[in-house]
Order: C-alpha cells, then structure tokens, then sequence
C-alpha cells in the first residue's frame, strides 16, 4: 500500500499519524540526515482515502492491536 502511495511504510506511518488535524505533531527517531529527509516528505501525503484507510485499520485489527 505505502509503494502504492508513492511513499516507504515508515513514510506512510508517519503521514498516518498526521492525518488528524488535531495532531500538531509526531515525534521521529533518525539516525541520520538522509532519514530525517525521508520523513519529511511524510507530509507531501498525509490523505488516505475511505479504501485505505479501512485496509489499514483491518490490519491492524488482525494483528490485535
């Protein structure tokens, strides 16, 4: 789904996380520019729509979360 949407999972999280307009921010863990960078374009991204975000939510369900 996240090569689908042009992005790396980590990316794909991080833009999951940021989708809510009530999140003001999302704490990452880099190890180095190169990642920080990638996290970054995190928020080039942020929609998900009604199909992913169903799929996402099915997953995490099924992992028991």
């Amino acid at each position: 789904m996240a090569a689908g949407r042009g992005q790396t999972l980590a990316g794909m999280a991080l833009a999951w996380c940021l989708k809510d307009d009530k999140v003001t921010s999302v704490i990452i863990g880099a190890s180095s520019v190169d990642q920080i960078k990638d996290n970054l374009k995190a928020m080039e991204n942020t929609s998900f729509s009604a199909e992913e975000l169903k799929k996402i939510d099915d997953l995490t369900r099924m992992a028991g979360y």
